[in-house]
């Protein structure tokens, strides 16, 4: 029987990091989801391919091989992971990830990674859509204002001049259009434990995880 382990929540509360260091600790694939979908808003956008125009983004996802190196994706060869935390990729994404039938696609290939691995994935509907049967499902979450300074510090450390307001209030956008969109919406599973990483570590948040999943 596969393991699997969902990780859930908004933009910034370190699901990322978290699901690397846990995937390390229990000898788990990690899949971010998340980066995915900045792939396919990636090349959408080099493409000039605004979100109505789903037949050919469509088009071109198929045309996408994705995996991970190293938690690195790997873009049809190249590894892209520098460039998608680009903001230009931070302000669009949501309105490339509330597509139909670009969620349906991204979904179906991370549920085909799951029956293959022992996974652990993050994202916005892993424990409600994506890994419904997961045993283990968590929801971590922390106020705009903090996420905001994470993402702040996260940027300016690659050399990106960004400002904190704008990416705070890009974060209260994107948390509305996650949880608002038609499909599949960033809600909590109903069997999720909540942790609210606001002031707590990296390590008390692992340790928390960890607990849950030797139990």
């Amino acid at each position: 029987m596969r393991i699997s382990v969902a990780i859930d929540g908004p933009a910034g509360a370190g699901k990322s990091t978290i699901a690397k260091i846990v995937a390390k600790k229990f000898n788990l694939m990690y899949i971010n989801t998340g980066a995915m979908y900045r792939a396919v808003t990636f090349v959408s956008m080099n493409k000039d391919l605004a979100p109505t125009q789903v037949k050919n983004i469509c088009e071109e996802i198929d045309k996408m091989e994705m995996h991970f190196e190293n938690d690195d994706l790997i873009l049809n060869g190249e590894n892209i992971n520098e460039r998608l935390t680009h903001p230009d990729i931070s302000k669009n994404v949501s309105a490339y990830a509330s597509i139909r039938e670009v969620r349906q696609k991204l979904v179906k290939l991370q549920q085909e990674m799951s029956l293959k691995y022992d996974v652990i994935m993050d994202g916005r509907d892993i424990g409600t859509v994506v890994l419904k049967d997961a045993p283990y499902k968590f929801f971590l979450t922390a106020t705009a204002e903090e996420r905001a300074k994470r993402r702040f510090i996260e940027l300016t450390e690659k050399n990106i001049e960004v400002e904190y307001e704008e990416i705070l209030e890009d974060i209260i956008r994107r948390d509305y259009l996650d949880t608002h969109r038609e499909v599949d919406p960033l809600t909590m599973a109903e069997d999720a434990i909540e942790i609210d990483t606001t002031g707590l570590d990296i390590d008390g948040v692992v340790n928390k995880i960890s607990e849950c999943i030797r139990k």
